[in-house]
Formats: structure tokens, sequence, C-alpha cells
């Protein structure tokens, strides 16, 4: 698949998690009017869907119906936004720009912000569990487990929890080394990505080995999109990123850049693509929308 037909396949799938979001969030009304309002600031109007592009595309590889994996990547964008929220708050990053608008607390307020993560972060497992995603309840089961594990203290949650103890360690003098880093961003980014390839073959029923293979893709562009963002943290702009640049660097953090240098990880995310994409041969199926999802990753510019 060539790079114009990738982008015109990953604008379809965003605008279709785009219109499918407003009807899978709670309608303003009442006296949660705002809060309401604070969830659909979340999750609208912005944002790659890179993971619900995984999810969409690993799941078209089963003949997956779109109405099923379109409502499984909404919900895991709703988790995903919900992570932002908090990400951004003032205890956590302390952002004040998000996909070129203001963070959720500055559009809003602090106490709208958490509980709007907190809404967010329920919602998706609502959306999960309803028979419309899938008639199967066992599909059901293992996709909200799935989520449930890839979000929590093994997986994004236990990640930002490293990433606030690295700021600690970095005041002290010390940074992570190579291995805690790839550890950190294989939990706090990585397992959500991972998530959301494997929850097309949930869907599917597809074969554990093909499961696996989902994984190993995920894995590695999951590892190449972090290195690619501490690139781009380096070599950025705000106008363009749509939110704060140097902010690692500030902090004192240890990043891919900063222990193996520019150009080395320049190379190592390459190399990340070119394995990721060697194992989509194992997979059914037209695969270049995994396969071009994969060089995207490092060639974007936010």
């Amino acid at each position: 698949m060539d790079e114009d037909r990738f982008r015109v396949a990953m604008q379809e799938v965003a605008a279709a998690v785009e219109a499918a979001l407003p009807r899978l969030l709670p309608q303003p009304e009442g006296h949660t009017e705002k809060l309401d309002r604070a969830m659909a600031y979340a999750c609208l109007g912005g944002g790659k869907r890179l993971r619900p592009l995984l999810t969409v595309a690993s799941a078209d590889l089963f003949g997956v119906p779109r109405r099923q994996s379109l409502r499984t990547a909404a919900a895991i964008e709703m988790l995903h936004c919900y992570s932002l929220a908090h990400d951004d708050l003032p205890c956590m990053d302390d952002d004040d720009l998000r996909r070129g608008r203001p963070t959720l607390h500055k559009a809003f307020d602090e106490a709208s912000a958490v509980l709007a993560g907190d809404g967010l972060q329920a919602q998706a497992f609502a959306v999960l569990a309803d028979e419309a995603t899938h008639p199967d309840a066992a599909i059901r089961i293992e996709l909200v487990a799935g989520l449930a594990e890839a979000s929590g203290p093994r997986g994004m949650v236990g990640g930002q929890a490293i990433d606030l103890l690295a700021e600690e360690l970095a005041a002290a003098g010390r940074l992570l080394d190579m291995a805690e880093i790839t550890r950190l961003q294989a939990m706090k980014t990585g397992a959500l990505i991972g998530f959301a390839a494997e929850a097309g073959a949930i869907l599917g029923a597809a074969s554990k080995e093909q499961r696996r293979v989902l994984r190993a893709y995920a894995d590695a562009i999951g590892l190449a999109f972090q290195i690619a963002d501490d690139i781009l943290d380096q070599e950025g702009d705000a106008a363009t990123l749509g939110k704060r640049v140097g902010k690692d660097a500030k902090a004192g953090k240890a990043t891919f850049v900063g222990l193996l240098g520019l150009e080395a990880a320049r190379a190592k995310a390459a190399a990340l693509t070119i394995a990721a994409q060697g194992h989509l041969a194992a997979l059914p199926g037209d695969t270049g929308v995994l396969h071009g999802l994969a060089a995207f990753v490092i060639t974007r510019r936010s």
C-alpha cells in the first residue's frame, strides 16, 4: 500500500471513530451536563486515532464487521483519552496544551478533568461489555479483561507511576538506564497499543499464534512510536506538535535520544519498523494498512 492510500485509510477510520464516539458517550443533560461536555471535549476534535486504526485494521484481517471493530476502537480511544486528561494534570505532567487546544483542566477545571477521566475509563468498559460490541459474551469478557490488564498497574498506569519515579530519581542524580526506559515505555505506551492490535484478533476469534504475531508487531511499533516521540520532543515545535516540547529534558529525565544519541535513535526506530513489518507476513488478508502504519509512526511530524 502506497503512502497516499494509507493516509486515506487512516483518515477514513479516524472519521468513523469521530462519528461513533458521540453516540457512545453520555449525552449532556441535567446536573451532569458539565461532566458530559468535559468527557466529549477530551475525546473529540483531534488526535491521530492510531489505536483505533490498529484495532480496525487487525479486525479487518479476520472479516470482523466494522460496526463491532469501531465500537471496540472507540472504547480503547476513550481509555486513551482518559489517560491524556489525567497525564496533563498539574500533579502529573502539568501541561497546558494538547492536540493544539487547551488541556482539559484548562478548558474546564481540575476537578472536571479528574471526573471526566474517571467517566471515560468506566464508559470504555461499559461499551466493551455491551452485546452490541459482540454477540458472544466470552469475546466481550476477553476484551474487558484485556483492556483492564493493558491499562492497569502492570500496564499504562504502572508505566505512569514509573515515569513519576523517574523524575524523583533524576532530581537525585540517577537516570534510568536503557532497560528501565524500555520497560517504562512498554507499560505506559506500549501496553495499550499492543491491546489495540490484539483486540481486532479477539473479535475475529483468531488463533493464539495469529494473536501472538499481532502482539509482536504492535510491541515493535509501540517502541518505535516512543522513540519517534523522543525525537520530536527534541526537534519539533509546539505549533506543529500541538503540545509542549522539551519537557523531559527540562525535567532531567533520561530518554532514548539522550541515551543513544539522535542518529542511533533514528536507526533503532527504523529497525523496529522493519521488524514490525516482517511479522505481518504470517497474517492472513491484506496487511497493507498495518504495513503503512508501521512506517507512519516514525515519519509523522506530530
